[in-house]
């Protein structure tokens, strides 16, 4: 919710930055990373899923670079946004889900991490088979 705002006052205003660009997204990685690791410790997340979104993350990046060098620009596409919706979403309700209180944890991890692997493979293969032709000019 908190990035949607402080971009929303950044184009208002006219205070966008490369600096900003740059972070924003990474800062959004590492919270999500930070929070399914203490998930993981906690047993409500199997390390493995933390590994692919990871993995997509990385694989990600990596095809942004590569195209940026041939002077390509991958826009954000929406099922990227989408996605971070999703994890944000489900990150919160597994919050929740740690309180003593919370009936059936583990079951509404399971739900909670199968729609995190969902949108996070669907989304990453949707970028490399959109862009398959930053590849092609690699060789």
């Amino acid at each position: 919710m908190s990035d949607l705002v402080d971009g929303r006052i950044a184009r208002k205003y006219n205070l966008v930055t490369d600096f900003g660009k740059f972070m924003d997204p990474l800062a959004d990685k590492m919270l999500v990373l930070s929070a399914m690791c203490y998930f993981v410790e906690v047993g409500l997340m199997p390390g493995w899923v933390v590994a692919v979104v990871l993995l997509r993350e990385f694989g990600v990046s990596g095809l942004r670079l590569l195209a940026v060098e041939q002077g390509i620009v991958i826009a954000a596409a929406w099922s990227g946004k989408i996605k971070t919706g999703v994890t944000m979403v489900a990150l919160g309700i597994l919050i929740i889900a740690t309180q003593p209180w919370f009936p059936a944890p583990q079951v509404v991890a399971v739900i909670c991490w199968v729609l995190i692997l969902v949108t996070t493979l669907y989304s990453g293969i949707e970028y490399f088979v959109k862009n398959i032709n930053v590849f092609k000019h690699c060789a």
